[in-house]
This record gives structure tokens, sequence and C-alpha cells, in this order.
């Protein structure tokens, strides 16, 4: 893992207006692995960069835009007391016009990209990867509650239409106490990939609540649930933006710890 001292970090601003933040190793030889980093509802706030700054450390070229450079109050929107409702045709917009803004540098390879998302902003990946060529989606904490599955003015596709048209692996993290997403809504989702024959890592990690992987926020965060599944992001990264992975098979894998007694009526909201 290399410090902050060896990455190289910019702010940008894409040509449609959109600010976002870059990481990649200092001195990196070659292009690297892209991976854009989706941020959760408060928009592009200091965990973001902080994650984009530890993807950048395993050696991979990271943007992180603020997709809701477009709210009009974004000191509201970063304490949490305003949101931003991103539509899907609208996220693939602003995907195409993140990525154009670094298709240019030879640090980044274009043909190795791997789309994250979080919380809100986790079905987005989904629906660009049913519509763009993409090597990897990952989702933490989103894309599978039940309001997912509606179809209205942001989501005019259904989610099942969406995941039939995704060519890629997904892995995608949730936590057992999620009061959001329930353990049925993960099992819903592994569901519609399994219908689509994609290849997925899911992982449901025991004691983690919604948000459990953002360390600025100490109600919420599990430092071991969070630490636990990041490495198990980072070697499906690995695995399969190198060319590693279960070439034509495909790949099912379900990890899931949950208490004997769940019941998604008790999980409540933390901060």
């Amino acid at each position: 893992m290399l410090a902050n001292d060896a990455l190289e970090v910019a702010d940008i601003v894409c040509a449609n207006g959109m600010p976002a933040f870059v990481a990649s190793p200092k001195g990196a030889r070659g292009p690297l692995p892209v991976v854009v980093l989706m941020h959760e509802r408060y928009g592009l706030v200091q965990h973001t960069r902080d994650q984009a700054m530890r993807c950048a450390r395993d050696g991979y070229f990271v943007i992180a835009p603020n997709f809701f450079f477009r709210h009009p109050d974004q000191a509201a929107l970063n304490k949490g007391d305003s949101r931003y409702d991103l539509t899907d045709p609208e996220s693939v917009d602003l995907m195409d016009a993140a990525l154009a803004a670094i298709s240019g540098d030879p640090r980044a390879d274009m043909g190795r990209v791997a789309i994250a998302g979080y919380c809100q902003t986790g079905r987005h990946p989904l629906v660009y990867a049913a519509q763009r060529d993409v090597k990897i989606v990952v989702i933490w904490y989103g894309a599978a509650s039940r309001r997912e599955w509606e179809t209205n003015e942001r989501q005019p596709e259904p989610l099942d239409a969406v995941i039939a048209r995704v060519k890629c692996p997904v892995f995608a993290a949730f936590g057992a106490l999620d009061h959001i997403i329930s353990i049925d809504d993960v099992t819903r989702l592994r569901n519609a990939f399994e219908a689509n024959r994609l290849s997925y890592h899911i992982a449901v990690y025991a004691g983690a609540p919604h948000g459990w992987l953002n360390d600025t926020m100490p109600g919420r965060y599990r430092k071991p649930q969070a630490e636990a599944g990041w490495a198990a992001q980072q070697r499906f990264l690995a695995e399969r933006l190198a060319g590693e992975g279960a070439g034509d098979l495909v790949s099912w894998r379900f990890e899931s710890d949950i208490a004997a007694d769940y019941d998604f009526s008790k999980n409540k909201r933390l901060e």
C-alpha cells in the first residue's frame, strides 16, 4: 500500500462542468485499470476522496466525480440535509462525461473500467453497464431495496430489464443490519443475476448496518466488516481486471452471515 505522498491527486472539471477528484500512484508506468467511484447521497465529500486514494494505492487510476454537482446547495447536501434525485438517464450522461474527461490520460486504461456505486448510487453502475461496455460493476448497500424495482420518472426502465442487458461480473456488499435493504431484497437481486447468467460475488456481513464502510460516520462504521468487504472487493477487481477470473464460465458466489433470529423490522437507521 502506498502512502499519500506516493499518489498523484488532482481536482479536475469535466467538459459539462462536473467537478471530479482524480487519484493514481505517483510515477506509475503504463495505463492502469480505471475505477469510477460514485458517492453516497452526500455528494463528493471527504469520505469518497479517501476511498479514491485508498483504491489508487492499490494500483488503480481512480476518478470520483461529483454526480450531484447540479444541486444548488452543496453544503446542505454534504450534511445530509437535502438530496439530489439523480435519474438513470442523467447518470449515464454524467458517467460518459467523467470517462471522456480521462480518456486522453496515458495513465488510464479505458479498456479496463470498473464502476462502483454506494447507497443511493448503487443502481447506477448497473444502469451504465446495461448501455456501455465496462468490465466490472461494484455495489455497496444499494440497488436492491424494494424501491429500486419500481419504475417512475427517475427510473424509467424496470431493474430486471436493466440487469438483463448487463454483461460484466458484479461484486456487491451488504450488511445484515441494514434498515433499507433486507435479506429478501439481496436474494432477489442475486436471483436476477442468476436468471441472466451474470457472474457475481455477493457478501452479506453480520453486524453491519447501512453505510458501514463510511468511517466518517462512527454510528454506522464497522471496521472489521469494512476491511473484510474492501479486501474482497479488491481481490475481485484484481482478478477480473487482470483477466484471471473464470474466463467463459459463469461464477456465482454468495456469502451471507445473519443472526438465526434475523428480523428485518428490527433494523434501525444509525448515524
